[in-house]
């Protein structure tokens, strides 16, 4: 009795470490500078110190990804069908970089910079981009955006009455930018 109170007591304790682990989160961008990088920093705040890192795409060491818990991965469309797609751009390279990844079990999320009244029928596009480059990659998605209160027309970053994730127009609603952010990190903090 008394040993398998003693492994029941070690179990439990083992256990318990396990889920107090800090979780830990990356933040990935792309451009440098402006608004995009703002916003990474803008959510790095939000997470306890410690927990999170920030990168762009060009500094950040692919294999180390599956070190984190929770990738978030930001970016800006400028309103282009094909966003990123030549062979010389920083994405590209980073996509190039991720394709034999396995990020199996780990949750990300996707922030993107857009201008709905210039580029209405591709407001922020590029957030389809990036998730579906990593279709193959075993990330599970979190953080889907209600498309209400936005103007544009349309975008391949919408599923039902959500966008894929946080999608902000710095250029026509920047007063709702600082809310916006605050509420996402809050969900992608429950859903994860």
């Amino acid at each position: 009795m008394f040993v398998s109170r003693y492994l029941c007591i070690i179990n439990y304790v083992l256990k318990t470490t396990k889920n107090q682990r800090m979780k830990k989160t990356a933040v990935i961008y792309w451009p440098k500078k402006g608004n995009v990088e703002n916003t990474a920093k803008k959510i790095s705040a939000l997470f306890d110190s410690g927990s999170i890192d920030v990168f762009t795409i060009s500094e950040v060491k692919v294999e180390k990804l599956t070190e984190y818990d929770l990738l978030i991965f930001g970016g800006s469309t400028i309103g282009a069908d094909n966003w990123e797609d030549t062979h010389t751009s920083k994405w590209y390279s980073f996509f190039e970089s991720m394709k034999n990844l396995d990020l199996s079990g780990k949750t990300a999320a996707i922030y993107g910079l857009g201008d709905q009244i210039l580029y209405p029928e591709h407001f922020v596009d590029g957030m389809a981009v990036i998730r579906d480059e990593f279709s193959g990659t075993g990330l599970r998605f979190v953080g889907a955006w209600p498309v209400e209160d936005y103007e544009h027309t349309d975008s391949k970053s919408i599923e039902g009455d959500y966008f894929i994730g946080l999608a902000l127009d710095y250029d026509h609603q920047s007063e709702l930018s600082e809310k916006r952010i605050t509420k996402w990190v809050e969900l992608l903090k429950s859903e994860f």
